[in-house]
Parts: structure tokens; C-alpha cells; sequence
């Protein structure tokens, strides 16, 4: 066979090729030149950028200057209030009210002398008295915490801090020398049913319970102090015995370490908003008594009183949140809806830390720097009971003891049951304090200063009663404690102008929304919800100074205040304090005409950099239905971003028509209206200092 015959080509298939070759042509040329208008665009992109850094390079020194200007306003705030202290301090000297300056040694050792002289005070003398020193002690702790380095020296710090543990060293001793009084006399007010006696004496600052077992009779073995709402319930073996009980609950916490109740937040110094923004740095005991005193104040050795105890400055801020590390994660405690608790739960042991030794040798100690006192403290002790008056034909004989008030000797032993004996407390939780979650029971160790968790169990916690009732082998001061941080990272917060050097500063946290008001130098509380409901009564719409508040709230369970050593117990990402601090300075130089809140891409920005919304505020009201910008600060640049609270990914790309500036102020200036600028430039500088207090304080853009 022949060579099989050639196929004539194709014409269609052929012509077919050539399209797609054409298109594929146009295709790679339209590709190229879409790459070329691309890169184009990303020169001109850089050029622009580079044109606008130049500029931002070339303004910078004006803008400093210019914002060096404005804060002076810190200064002159920090003198005012130097001044204010002075003519405090002279208008006590006029007055001649009898009490002493504390910052006077001479008047307030002879306070102290003349009261310790005394003893012949009933309870009721003492809580007179304690209101007194109660103040003494705050104006000090306030001093401590508030005054610059050029106010007072290191060692009038010393020495303040030596009196506050004096003073409160001796208002429980006038306690206890009251109580010895009361128990001499016992006899004289017997209960008529029972044949015991007891009383209960309650002011805004402590409550007073005593039983006292006169008859012995094991069935008269439990009471409860109605007017308190304090209880017991004693083994078989104490109920036979001559003792007294006593419950004395302090809503002070005068037992804790003072370092303790002095950590808090940075204060404005008097040179720190010109070095920040000019040279930031880089990123006579009684024998019987010896006991009962270390139950009752600790004494605090004076290096854990040293100045590094105090509130930092917003330098040294900037200085250690530089060198923080990533921080960990909290764990949870107490499950929200537990009535009995044995033991701490598993979830605690993150709060306790354990002793060289060993577990199973080391009783539980209390991580104090999370878990804190709230509602003051229980002192919760058993008493020896004096010689009581017999009546002797028309006489009445009393035998004397000199040995002060005595602590009753009492090892637990064994129940018919076989387990050990315990004392069941019942304790009435304060009114004016907030648990957001099942407090723990703690009891005070003197001789470690330290809080431990062991020693007591069967904690039944009813929050509807607002009680708590558990059982101990033995006396102890107790208190109940509360995580520190639990409201912390806040979910969002806001801060806008409500008038002429006024505004309202409101923190979304996660059990409460807080909202303060704020007035020249005074804040006030307008309001704390909690599961839509109003709490804490007792301290709104009532005007004090920004530190007195932060107290006030810590004190009533609503701690938004991070200490130095929070991020190692709340997961938010570190943020360098020159972009943190120089924000919150700039943010309080504008709050006068400009609201600022909270942005879910702060998170995203990195550790340099801070993102917050901010929008133009010039009519009472909310700001949340204005329009926001959004601004990247990084502490020396700050830039309008394009980006949205909507926006589906984090970006830098700039606001059209934005520039680079040195200083918030210049680049809200760009777009503001005169009357904002005219409001910000002549905002009273008392204003401008307690926003930036309150800022530094919460922390917002660190720990939202």
C-alpha cells in the first residue's frame, strides 16, 4: 500500500491559534502596563511620602516649641497645687482646732503622746478619736503620693511614712485598751435571757462586736450581733470557758504591708512634660500585749516604705514598660455561681504562690499583687476575761490585774466525731463594697506580713444575703480578698468636653461601666452600673481630688487602676510609654473642645504606636454619633489614617490631604475650627492636669 494521504490543515484551528496568541499578547502587554502604572503610582506614593517627611522634618522644632507653650499649663498646675498645700497648711495654723498637722513632728508626736497617755477611753471615745486619725493618716498617704521630689525630701518621706504606722499602731491599741475597759465591767450588763453579755457599737469606719461567756454554759455557745449581722459558733470546749469574743471589723486595712495600699499610677512631676516631650529617655508593749500585736499592725520594715514603694512617675513609666515583658495570662478565680468552697479551687492556685520547702510543707501564701483586701478588715479574737467586780456587803471589790489585754490560749482539740474542732464565723458583707465574683477568705500571718489561704475551709459565700460563713481551727484576722484585675482589659472607653473646663470621662471595664465626671481640679462619680443596676451610692455625685476618687473606688471593690506590675497578670500587648505618655498629655491639652475613644486597632499597631478615635466636640452631649477620625501617635509622630473602625484589616495608608505632625495638637489643628483651637487654647490648666491624671491612672490606651 501506498503512503497514506496528508490531511488538508485546518484554516479555523489555525486562525484559532493566532487569537488566543493575540490575546494572550494583549493580555501580558495590558499586564505590564498595569505593572508599570502600578510602580508608578508606588513612586509617586514615595515621593509624596518623602515630600511629607521633609516637611514633618523641617516643622518639627516650631511644633515642639509651639506645644512646649501649652505645657506649661502642667506646671503651673503643679504649682497651684504646691500653693494650695502652703495656704492649707497656714489656714490650719489659724484655725486652732486641735488637731495637729501631720507634717509637723512636734504636733504630732505630742497627739500621740497625750492619746497614748490616756487610758481611760470606753469605744465609743476611740471611734470619736479614730475619724481624726483616720484623716491625719489620709493627708499623709495623699502628701506621699501627690507632692514632687522638690516638695519633699526623701527623708520627710521617711519620716510621714514612720507616723502612718505609728498612728495606726496606736489606734489599735486604743481598741484594745477599750476593750479591757469594757471587759472589767462586763458583769454590769449581763443579758437577762442568757446571763452573757454582749454589744455591738458600728460607725462609717468600724463596727465593734463582744460577747462575753459570764454564765459558761455549753448550750449559750453561738451568737449573732443583729445590729452587725457578725455571728459565731464556738466548740463544745470554749463554751465552758472564761473568754470573750470579739469582732472588730475595720474598713480601713491597716494589717496589709504599705506598699500594698500605696501601689497606683504615675503623677504628674514637675519636669515630666517638658523632659518627655524635649529629652525622651530611651525605650512600750505590755508582756501580754506582744501577741495581740502582731495580730493587730504589723510593723512594716522601712525599705518596703522606701520611696520606690510610691506611685512611679510618668518617666519611670515610660522607663519599665519599655523593659516589660510579653505578658501572661491570667487564669480565672472562684467559679462565678460556687456556694462551698473546702479549699481554694483549682482555679486559684495561680493566685497563691508557695514557700521555699515544698508544697506539701508550705502553707499557701497569697499573691497579693493580684488578690486584694476589700471591705477593710476582720479582727476576729478570742479574750482572756479580767477578774470581774463581786459585790461585797455595800462594797464592791475587783481584783486588779496589770497585764493589759490578754489573748485567750486556745488549741483546737478533737469533736465527739473525730475531727477537729473549729470556730464557725458568720461575717455581713459591707454595703458599700462590690464582690464581682466569690471572694476569697484570707488570714493574716504577722509574723511572715503575708496573707494565706490555709487555716480555713467550708466557705459557704451567699450573695443575695451578702454573707459569708466558714469554719477555722483558730482565731485570725481575716479578710476577704478580690482579684485586683478582674475588671481589667476594659472593653472600650470615652472621653469628650461637657462644658467650659468640665468633661465626662466614661470606661467600659468587664463587670462595670464607670462614668466620672470632671471639674477644674475635682472629679466625681456619676455613676457605676453593674448588670444595668446603679451601685456605690455611697461616694456618687459626691466632688473630691483624682487620687481621693481612685481611692475611694479601689476601696468599694472597682479597681480601674493598673499598677506596675499588672501586665504580668493582664493579656494585653505591651506599649511603649513615650507613645502611651506624651498621648495622654496631648489628649488632655485638647480635651477642652475634642472627644477621644477607644479603637479596636490600637491593638494592632504595635508596641511603639498608639491608634485612638478622635472627633471635634463643641455641643453638650455624648460623642458616640459623631464622626471619628482615626489617629496613629507614635510620641514624636502622629498621622490621620485612612482607616475605619469597619475597615476588615489594619493599615498605615494615610488620610487624603493628611500630613505627618510632631504633636497631636498641630495635626487636629489642620482640620479643627477656630473655636475649637480658641476653647483648647484657653482651657484652665487645673482641668488639663486632672484629665491627664485620670488618663495616666486608667491607663486606657495600655489596657484597652
Amino acid at each position: 500500500m501506498g503512503p497514506k494521504p496528508k490531511k488538508k490543515s485546518d484554516g479555523k484551528s489555525e486562525k484559532s491559534k493566532k487569537g488566543e496568541g493575540k490575546l494572550k499578547d494583549e493580555a501580558q502587554l495590558q499586564a505590564e502596563q498595569e505593572e508599570a502604572e502600578r510602580l508608578e503610582k508606588e513612586r509617586l506614593h514615595q515621593e509624596h511620602l518623602k515630600k511629607l517627611e521633609a516637611k514633618y522634618q523641617d516643622q518639627r522644632e516650631s511644633e515642639l516649641a509651639e506645644l512646649n507653650s501649652l505645657e506649661q499649663k502642667f506646671l503651673s498646675a503643679q504649682q497651684w497645687k504646691m500653693d494650695y498645700r502652703e495656704q492649707a497648711k497656714w489656714e490650719h495654723y489659724l484655725s486652732c482646732d486641735g488637731t495637729p498637722d501631720p507634717t509637723v513632728p512636734q504636733e504630732i508626736n505630742t497627739f500621740m503622746s497625750l492619746w497614748h497617755d490616756n487610758q481611760d477611753e470606753d469605744v465609743e471615745l476611740v471611734m470619736e478619736k479614730e475619724e481624726v486619725v483616720l484623716n491625719l493618716i489620709e493627708k499623709l498617704e495623699s502628701l506621699l503620693l501627690e507632692a514632687s521630689p522638690d516638695e519633699i525630701s526623701e527623708k520627710q518621706r521617711d519620716q510621714y511614712q514612720e507616723f502612718i504606722l505609728q498612728l495606726q499602731d496606736l489606734l489599735h491599741r486604743k481598741y484594745n485598751e477599750a476593750t479591757q475597759n469594757l471587759l472589767k465591767t462586763a458583769s454590769m450588763y449581763e443579758d437577762s435571757e442568757t446571763g452573757n453579755m454582749h454589744t455591738a457599737i458600728k460607725d462609717k469606719y468600724s463596727t465593734f462586736c463582744i460577747w462575753v461567756n459570764l454564765k459558761k454554759k455549753a448550750r449559750f455557745r453561738n451568737h449573732v450581733f443583729q445590729e452587725a449581722g457578725h455571728g459565731f459558733d464556738l466548740p463544745k470546749s470554749l463554751a465552758l470557758s472564761s473568754l470573750a469574743v470579739r469582732v472588730l471589723h475595720t474598713r480601713y486595712d491597716h494589717v496589709s504591708p504599705l506598699w500594698v495600699q500605696c501601689q497606683g499610677l504615675p503623677r504628674q512631676e514637675t519636669s515630666d512634660s517638658q523632659e518627655l516631650a524635649e529629652h525622651p529617655k530611651n525605650t512600750g508593749q505590755e508582756p501580754a500585749e506582744e501577741e495581740e500585736k502582731g495580730k493587730e499592725e504589723p510593723s512594716v520594715p522601712a525599705a518596703g516604705m522606701s520611696s520606690n514603694g510610691r506611685k512611679e512617675s510618668a518617666s519611670s513609666l515610660k522607663e519599665k514598660s519599655n523593659n516589660t515583658d510579653d505578658v501572661k495570662e491570667t487564669e480565672e478565680e472562684t467559679e462565678k455561681n460556687s456556694d462551698i468552697l473546702d479549699v481554694p479551687p483549682q482555679e486559684e492556685e495561680a493566685l497563691l504562690q508557695e514557700e521555699p520547702g515544698g508544697r506539701e510543707e508550705a502553707p499557701r501564701v497569697v499573691d497579693v499583687q493580684q488578690l486584694v483586701p476589700v471591705g477593710g478588715v476582720y479582727h476576729i479574737d478570742a479574750l482572756q476575761l479580767p477578774p470581774q467586780a463581786q459585790d461585797v456587803g455595800d462594797w464592791s471589790m475587783v481584783e486588779l490585774q496589770d497585764v493589759g489585754l490578754e489573748v485567750y490560749p486556745y488549741s483546737p482539740g478533737e469533736a465527739e466525731d473525730g475531727t477537729q474542732e473549729a470556730v464557725e464565723i458568720t461575717l455581713r458583707l459591707p454595703d458599700n463594697v462590690i464582690y464581682f465574683k466569690v471572694p476569697m477568705v484570707a488570714r493574716w500571718e504577722p509574723a511572715g506580713q503575708q496573707w494565706r489561704a490555709d487555716g480555713i475551709n467550708n466557705i459557704t459565700y451567699k450573695a443575695e444575703e451578702k454573707s459569708i460563713t466558714f469554719r477555722m481551727g483558730a482565731f485570725y484576722t481575716v479578710a476577704l480578698l478580690q482579684d485586683a484585675h478582674l475588671n481589667l482589659p476594659y472593653q472600650a472607653w470615652e472621653l469628650h468636653p461637657t462644658g467650659v473646663d468640665e468633661g465626662l470621662f466614661t470606661v467600659t471595664a468587664v463587670f462595670a461601666t464607670i462614668q466620672i465626671q470632671i471639674k477644674d481640679n475635682q472629679c466625681m462619680l456619676s455613676s457605676v452600673v453593674v448588670e444595668e443596676e446603679k451601685v456605690l451610692s455611697h461616694i456618687t455625685g459626691k466632688w473630691m481630688s483624682p487620687f481621693a476618687l481612685r481611692e475611694a473606688l479601689k476601696r468599694a471593690g472597682v479597681n480601674i487602676f493598673p499598677a506596675e506590675y499588672s501586665p504580668e497578670y493582664v493579656p494585653v500587648p505591651r506599649k511603649a510609654a513615650l507613645a502611651e505618655v506624651k498621648a495622654y498629655e496631648q489628649m488632655a491639652l485638647l480635651a477642652a473642645a475634642f472627644a477621644f475613644a477607644h479603637s479596636k486597632w490600637n491593638g494592632e499597631a504595635g508596641p511603639e504606636r498608639v491608634v485612638f478615635k478622635v472627633s471635634e466636640h463643641l455641643t453638650a452631649g455624648s460623642a458616640k454619633d459623631k464622626v471619628w477620625s482615626l489617629y496613629m501617635f507614635s510620641g514624636e509622630k502622629v498621622q490621620n489614617l485612612r482607616l475605619t473602625e469597619t475597615s476588615e484589616a489594619f493599615s498605615e495608608e494615610l488620610e487624603e490631604e493628611s500630613e505627618f505632625h510632631s504633636t497631636l495638637y498641630h495635626m487636629l489643628k489642620d482640620s479643627a475650627s477656630k473655636e475649637a483651637m480658641g476653647k483648647v487654647e484657653r482651657a484652665g490648666f487645673l482641668f488639663i492636669d486632672s484629665v491627664y491624671q485620670l488618663l495616666l491612672a486608667t491607663r486606657v490606651l495600655a489596657y484597652s
